[in-house]
């Protein structure tokens, strides 16, 4: 389906997102300065809150850029499997793959966002606990949905085994990031694929 096309008002917003993205990602909403945002936009403080009410509404619109383009990602390594166990592997072998772009980038959107935002904006601490819950009901669904066609066994808590997945991809990222050290992510995927795995019927 082709993208409907900008106007000049909403190319110039989304010039202002992208832009601004990896330095929201990188710096967080406290220590993104205007001045920042104009010196990579390469526009005034004035364009900028022509577009975008303050800063917080840039990190708002920001931030969900950054998401839109993780899950599409996401969605786009799972459309190339054909089995729900094919697909919830893709997981894993897509931030294998992320993991030098997002390293560079300043890390996990969701998870910087998250640690900063949990206890000082309410929008995208809310936001980044919707994208959590997105991401697990792909997983539950995707092992619900392998319990039906018999890939996955019936003895699995398909809750549990999100949990899992998702607290070991997080926490992966979060250290590796911290450190500098890749083996933590690595070795958190690794044990993914090996839940993933043995949750397979016939395993």
């Amino acid at each position: 389906m082709k993208k409907p096309t900008l106007n000049k008002a909403e190319m110039t917003k989304q010039f202002i997102i992208e832009k601004s993205a990896p330095i929201f990602n990188k710096k967080g909403i406290a220590g993104t300065s205007l001045s920042d945002l104009t010196k990579a936009t390469g526009l005034t403080k004035g364009s900028i809150y022509g577009n975008f009410k303050d800063k917080d509404d840039v990190a708002v619109c920001v931030f969900q850029y950054n998401v839109d383009n993780l899950i599409s990602y996401l969605n786009r390594a799972m459309d190339k499997k054909k089995t729900c166990v094919g697909k919830l592997l893709a997981f894993p072998e897509s931030y294998k793959r992320l993991y030098r772009h997002m390293i560079t980038f300043g890390g996990c959107p969701i998870m910087n966002t998250a640690i900063e935002a949990d206890d000082t904006h309410k929008p995208l601490s809310q936001m980044t606990k919707d994208v959590i819950s997105h991401i697990k009901n792909d997983i539950t669904g995707l092992l619900d949905k392998g319990k039906r066609l018999g890939e996955i066994k019936e003895s699995i808590d398909t809750l549990k085994t999100a949990d899992i997945i998702i607290s070991l991809i997080e926490g992966g990222l979060f250290l590796s990031k911290l450190t500098g050290e890749k083996n933590y992510l690595m070795h958190s995927l690794e044990q993914v694929e090996t839940v993933i795995q043995s949750s397979a019927e016939g395993d």
